[in-house]
């Protein structure tokens, strides 16, 4: 599996809000909270091109990411993989590389996940330890592992860095 990240703009806004509709439709019905206006609304007041990246899995977009570096941890705000291309490991390479950076720069990173979406167990079999609750999240940090030399560089998630393959994956 080749994983690349290429960068987003602003004109890309309505296709991410699409994304992130389409991979949080089923948790949200779950909990009754989906509606597809307000998930628009709060993705779109604090969406930052600068930060958000795409996932493309041997050239086909399969999601997005977009992490906001703060002083002591990376947040990662929104992390969406599309229903049709969960279950193949996207998400795990996904954050395998997220975490290769952000071990390279001794940063944790932090998230919040919807109570009673599947992706609680997903974050907690990668890593993640709870760190509290709120009515409808869980939140969740992930310290930096032991730096470890390597002979290639992290891929820089944050920031406007070239476009690359980072994940060359046999599944």
């Amino acid at each position: 599996m080749n994983i690349a990240y290429p960068l987003t703009t602003q004109s890309d806004a309505e296709t991410l809000v699409a994304i992130r509709i389409a991979a949080m439709r089923e948790s949200l019905e779950r909990v009754d909270r989906f509606d597809p206006q307000r998930a628009r609304e709060r993705f779109l007041t604090s969406f930052d091109p600068a930060l958000c990246r795409f996932i493309e899995v041997n050239g086909v977009r399969s999601g997005f990411i977009l992490i906001r570096p703060q002083v002591d941890h990376w947040l990662l705000d929104h992390f969406y993989i599309l229903p049709e291309h969960q279950g193949k490991g996207i998400g795990a390479t996904v954050l395998r590389d997220v975490f290769t950076s952000a071990d390279a720069q001794g940063m944790p990173v932090r998230l919040g996940a919807l109570r009673g979406s599947d992706s609680n167990r997903f974050y907690r079999r990668h890593g993640f330890v709870r760190t509290s609750e709120d009515e409808w999240d869980i939140y969740y940090a992930r310290q930096p592992a032991e730096r470890k030399a390597s002979s290639k560089a992290p891929f820089n998630f944050i920031g406007r860095g070239a476009v690359e393959s980072r994940s060359q994956t046999q599944l």
